[in-house]
């Protein structure tokens, strides 16, 4: 029996090598070794993470996440870092981050309990709620307004979560028109088939500003439960999240990302120049003096 065990160790070690080799490397040393880093961004959350005009990703998400580089950079001495950008959904970006093909996600990504399974977050970059965009003359107010209704909301967003629990806490049916970006679910409501568009509330003004005329449209109902966003990366990787934590913390604590908010917020935004007038809210300026990574919910 010796023999047949000492074989059945020899046959099992190459198995074990093999499953070693396959475990990705720490996030900061695959950064080092090929000074490229591969950044998680959205086509059209305006204005957190969109393309611009010139088809460029812009916003106040990727402004903060294009400065975690610089600070990534530095701290790992390198001449140069090239920036691979990769588009992403809702439905996709947990597993790419999973997957390796995205070390890090800034967009318009909500931090809850659920997600924090499957993926780690850094410190809060955003807090909001969701709410309704629809045409001003819809005569909807409230969620309750589209009993029988047809509301489009993104696939997997935290809003399509709320939708549900609120329709099955509450006995209201909604049609639900479940769609594949924020930009999509806007469409869907100015070509009439929807006639609200559930998402957080900064997006749906980012929306708004968007239309060929924004005055048609307006944000209705009472704010759902608060959310925060914050970048997304890798679980199991403490190093790269703490360069990440130290990074965000220094650019809230120092002013810098409240400049960053302004231009995004209170100035003319591309691709037409339009400004969406909103100073930054109380809870998150109180997230910019004392940054935290508490998820909401």
């Amino acid at each position: 029996m010796k023999p047949l065990h000492h074989l059945t160790f020899l046959l099992l070690l190459p198995l074990a090598f093999s499953a070693q080799a396959e475990s990705p490397l720490p996030t900061l040393e695959k950064i080092s070794r090929t000074a490229t880093i591969s950044l998680g961004h959205r086509e059209s959350s305006v204005p957190f993470s969109y393309y611009d005009g010139k088809h460029q990703v812009v916003g106040y998400s990727h402004d903060l996440m294009l400065a975690v580089v610089q600070h990534i950079r530095k701290e790992l001495k390198l001449p140069a870092l090239t920036v691979k950008l990769v588009p992403v959904t809702s439905p996709n970006r947990i597993p790419l981050i999973q997957n390796g093909s995205v070390d890090l996600e800034c967009g318009s990504t909500t931090h809850n309990r659920e997600r924090a399974r499957h993926a780690a977050f850094s410190v809060s970059i955003f807090q909001t709620s969701s709410r309704l965009l629809t045409r001003h003359d819809s005569g909807i107010q409230e969620l309750a307004d589209l009993k029988g209704r047809r509301v489009a909301v993104t696939a997997g967003t935290t809003s399509e979560r709320s939708l549900l629990l609120h329709s099955e806490s509450t006995g209201t049916r909604f049609e639900i028109v479940t769609v594949k970006d924020h930009g999509d679910g806007f469409n869907r409501v100015q070509a009439g088939q929807a006639e609200a568009f559930l998402m957080d509330e900064a997006m749906l003004y980012g929306l708004r500003v968007r239309a060929d005329k924004p005055e048609d449209w307006r944000v209705v109902g009472r704010p759902m439960a608060a959310e925060v966003y914050a970048c997304m990366l890798r679980k199991d990787d403490p190093h790269f999240k703490a360069l990440v934590d130290r990074s965000l913390t220094e650019l809230m604590q120092s002013g810098e990302a409240l400049k960053i908010y302004r231009r995004w917020f209170q100035s003319p935004i591309p691709p037409k120049g339009l400004n969406l007038n909103w100073p930054a809210p109380e809870a998150l300026l109180e997230l910019y003096r004392s940054p935290n990574d508490r998820p909401l919910g």
